[in-house]
């Protein structure tokens, strides 16, 4: 019995994910193998867009301030590697992508989550 590309897609999806929305402080932990050793790396930032929806191909595109420097990191959702993803804060906004926060300085404000 062959599997279709969309069978195959669902059996590899992770199913225990958070929603993540833009404006969303998320902590995302990475398994980083450094040659013999395998450890845990946690990237602490705000969404600033999700890409694909629900399915395999899905991104989330995470920026950080790191000693006065911004550092953005592109995410595939469904990543073996990535163990865990934390939604510390929510925030209210009005836009899907929030491009603007690369050159923004105040900070949006929160919700209750």
């Amino acid at each position: 019995m062959k599997k279709s590309v969309t069978d195959l897609n669902k059996s590899k999806q992770k199913q225990d994910l958070p929603d993540i929305q833009p404006g969303n402080t998320v902590a995302v932990y990475q398994k980083i193998k450094e040659g013999d050793k395998e450890r845990t790396q946690k990237f602490e930032g705000m969404v600033l867009s999700r890409h694909g929806g629900k399915g395999i191909s899905a991104t989330i595109t995470v920026r950080k301030i790191s000693n006065g420097v911004g550092v953005e990191k592109i995410f595939p959702l469904h990543l073996p590697t990535i163990t865990k993803i934390e939604v510390l804060k929510k925030a209210r906004v009005r836009r899907a992508k929030l491009y603007y926060l690369r050159d923004y300085k105040k900070k949006l404000k929160e919700v209750a989550v």
